[in-house]
């Protein structure tokens, strides 16, 4: 599953446990982050395939 970003619309592989692949924390500002069928934007560790 992926989720994007709203305000740099960037979009991230999601973890379990409210993360990121790069390990933001989802659950903070979490108004700001939405589910996604986009494909992973991320271009850091964790997050690109």
């Amino acid at each position: 599953m992926a989720v994007k970003h709203i305000p740099t619309d960037v979009v991230h592989q999601e973890k379990k446990g409210g993360t990121t692949g790069c390990g933001i924390d989802t659950t903070r500002n979490n108004d700001q982050w939405i589910d996604s069928q986009q494909k992973v934007t991320c271009d850091k560790n964790g997050c690109k395939d």
